[in-house]
Parts: C-alpha cells; sequence; structure tokens
C-alpha cells in the first residue's frame, strides 16, 4: 500500500511540475514571440551506454537523439530513445523505447518508457514513468516499471535507478533568420 501512495504522489508532483513549466514557457513563449529574429535549434545523436540498479544489475546499450532550441530563457531539451537492456545473471533480455523533456537550465527531466521484458519463456510488456537528472553527457533517471503479470518474468527491477553516458558524434545546427521586407538576416547573403 505505501508503495502505490508513493507512486502517486510521485507522479502527482510530476504531473503538476511539468504543468507548471509549460505554464511559465506559454507566457513567456508569447512575449517572446513579437521581437524574435532568430531561432536556432539543434540536434545531437549517438550511442548511450548505462548500467541499471534494482534489486538486481542490468547493463544497457542503446541510440539517443536529442532535440533543443537554443533560447536565453527557458531553452527546450527534448529526446527519444530506444535500446536493449540485458540481466546476465538471470537470462532476461529487456527492450526500451522512451522520451525524456528537460524544462530550463535545471537539468530536471522527466519522461517515459515503453518496455518489454522477456525470459524466453514468456513476455512482459509495460510503461515506466521516469524522473531524473542531466550533466553534460551523464543522465540519471529513476522509475518504476509497469509490466503485464507474468507466471515467469519476475527476476527484472520494478523500482530502478539508471546511469547512462550518451556519446554525441552528430550535431546538427538549423539557423533560421527572420528577415524584414528592406533588411536582410545576419546569416544571409546581401
Amino acid at each position: 500500500m505505501n508503495k502505490i501512495v508513493a507512486i502517486l504522489l510521485m507522479f502527482w508532483f510530476g504531473i503538476q511540475t511539468v504543468s507548471a513549466q509549460n505554464q511559465a514557457l506559454i507566457q513567456l513563449g508569447s512575449l517572446a514571440q513579437k521581437d524574435k529574429w532568430m531561432d536556432i535549434h539543434v540536434r545531437k545523436s549517438g550511442p548511450y551506454f548505462g548500467v541499471q540498479r534494482g534489486l538486481y544489475w542490468v547493463g544497457e546499450v542503446g541510440g539517443e537523439m536529442q532535440f533543443k532550441k537554443v533560447k536565453l530563457v527557458k531553452p527546450v531539451t527534448q529526446a527519444i530513445h530506444t535500446g536493449v537492456n540485458y540481466n546476465f545473471t538471470h537470462n532476461v533480455l529487456g527492450y526500451d523505447a522512451g522520451y525524456w523533456v528537460k524544462f530550463g537550465r535545471f537539468n530536471f527531466t522527466y519522461g517515459g518508457n515503453l518496455i518489454m521484458r522477456t525470459d524466453f519463456k514468456q513476455t512482459s510488456v509495460g510503461f515506466a514513468p521516469v524522473v531524473g537528472f542531466k550533466l553534460t553527457q551523464f543522465h540519471i533517471q529513476t522509475g518504476y516499471n509497469f509490466l503485464t503479470p507474468s507466471s515467469t518474468v519476475k527476476l527484472t527491477n520494478t523500482y530502478f535507478i539508471a546511469l547512462r553516458f550518451v556519446l554525441i558524434n552528430k550535431r546538427d545546427w538549423d539557423v533560421d533568420t527572420k528577415k524584414s521586407k528592406d533588411k536582410k538576416g545576419l546569416f544571409q547573403k546581401k
């Protein structure tokens, strides 16, 4: 019972935090739209390596793509990832596909994963809401795996904490300048 109450409180506080930050972004965005003269977007991608710890140690490997809108005030970073994890001691294989978002420069991330776990006899699927902290290329996340019931897939983490390191090997910049009728943008040919 205490676990369920703790999970519900974690989700409620997470939803309230994201909702409050979205309202602040909407208000700041409507003010900033008037004087905007340049949009800068960055897309970064690369593989990640990590370890997950709950009741069991699990190794992770996968790929992640991050999308960031560069702004002086309240930048937003979003990412999608997909990967595979394996519990070597209990022979449990897992696949994850997920999304996370980071508002501002505070480095807290909020997201979720669609997950699948198998012990090669039966399979469980589910989802995992996660909260985390991102510092440079390191990303630490914690969450809870909600899995469909299975009689054999028991040797997997429910509560977990995961540490990942993303190797950024591709970075694309997209700079869009806004120009008026008589002026050209800073990065336009004259």
